[in-house]
């Protein structure tokens, strides 16, 4: 989904509403302890929910739904899924209901967006953090939905998993890494596919070294945009130290992802980490960034190498059609010389 031109071409307006129908419960924190969903089976009921951006018209409500009938699961719409407000699905209030209700329903096992876009972050002082604590589920989407795994994880202690949304491309490769997550449990480790396409080497998905090298530490991270968008909010995790931080973007000039890693670096979140991954930014090259504009990997490495951690691009973590599942909050291993990230843990019950 491309978020950043969806955004351009709607617009941003909106009001916000008063929160009466919300019980005020962003004071919640559970620090120190992580809570990891049960697994899905097959039969299992997944609820689908549109906490950001609408989508305007009905054939994506239906794949999405066979997509998932195609996995064994049933599929139960959110309330106001197909609701709309600008360029909004439904209001903030409406939004933040249907969030809440699907960790309520005992039927619904995980969740999943149907969309990213904007609007999450709107929603995240109407969230019950409360009702997520004591009813942890599977959590999953990518993009704006990154303000939404944030703010869960700092509030509650809940793994959410960064990986596909409802309406995107499910192929093998995606739903592969999803199945051997979610369904199965798997200790996986990431590499990025090999394809030649007839060639003497590899020229696509290719991983670049920043700093080689291991590195333990908890998975955290999501769209590089987003996740800087919340810094300085109580929605914002805390403690950056022992994490492995991993990131993703669309269609931002490389003056712009300048701004934001020296904004993640001023906040004294890059000093903390233990390794760096940086996965796919799609259409972020130095095109209209002026006159002798650094490029994207100038900008990575003017932040990343002096940390002197292990560090690598190029993982299949993006806006892209091959986009795997990956949780926050698992510890794993990175090694930068191949471009893995081994989970040490199962991201599951």
């Amino acid at each position: 989904m491309k978020r950043r031109n969806f955004v351009y071409s709607l617009g941003l307006a909106g009001l916000s509403f008063p929160l009466s129908s919300f019980a005020n419960n962003n004071n919640v924190k559970i620090p120190n302890s992580i809570k990891v969903p049960q697994r899905l089976l097959k039969g299992d009921t997944i609820g689908i929910i549109s906490p950001a951006g609408a989508i305007f018209e009905s054939e994506p409500y239906q794949i999405a739904k066979e997509t998932f009938e195609a996995m064994g699961l049933k599929v139960k719409m959110g309330k106001h899924v197909q609701g709309r407000y600008g360029h909004l699905a439904g209001t903030d209030v409406e939004r933040a209901e249907e969030l809440n209700s699907m960790f309520k329903d005992p039927e619904i096992k995980a969740i999943i967006a149907l969309r990213g876009g904007s609007g999450s972050a709107r929603i995240l002082d109407k969230v019950d953090y409360n009702t997520i604590s004591q009813n942890p589920k599977i959590f999953i989407g990518y993009s704006d939905i990154t303000a939404l795994h944030l703010a869960i994880y700092e509030k509650t202690g809940l793994v959410t998993y960064h990986g596909p949304v409802a309406t995107s491309n499910w192929n093998s490769f995606s739903y592969e890494h999803f199945r051997k997550l979610l369904f199965e449990g798997e200790e996986i480790t990431y590499l990025n596919p090999e394809s030649r396409n007839d060639l003497l080497v590899q020229t696509e998905n290719r991983i670049r070294t920043i700093t080689p090298g291991e590195a333990d530490g908890v998975l955290l991270g999501g769209n590089l945009s987003v996740l800087t968008s919340i810094i300085g909010t109580p929605y914002f995790p805390e403690a950056w130290k022992n994490k492995i931080l991993y990131l993703e973007d669309i269609g931002e000039k490389v003056y712009a992802v300048d701004r934001m890693m020296s904004q993640l670096k001023l906040s004294e979140v890059l000093e903390q980490i233990s390794g760096f991954v940086f996965g796919k930014c799609s259409g972020c090259d130095a095109g209209g960034s002026g006159y002798g504009s650094l490029t994207l990997e100038e900008v990575l490495d003017h932040y990343i190498k002096p940390l002197n951690i292990p560090a690598f691009s190029g993982a299949m973590i993006g806006h892209i059609d091959k986009n795997v599942t990956i949780p926050n909050g698992i510890e794993a291993r990175i090694n930068s010389k191949v471009g893995s990230i081994q989970l040490k843990t199962p991201a599951v019950k």
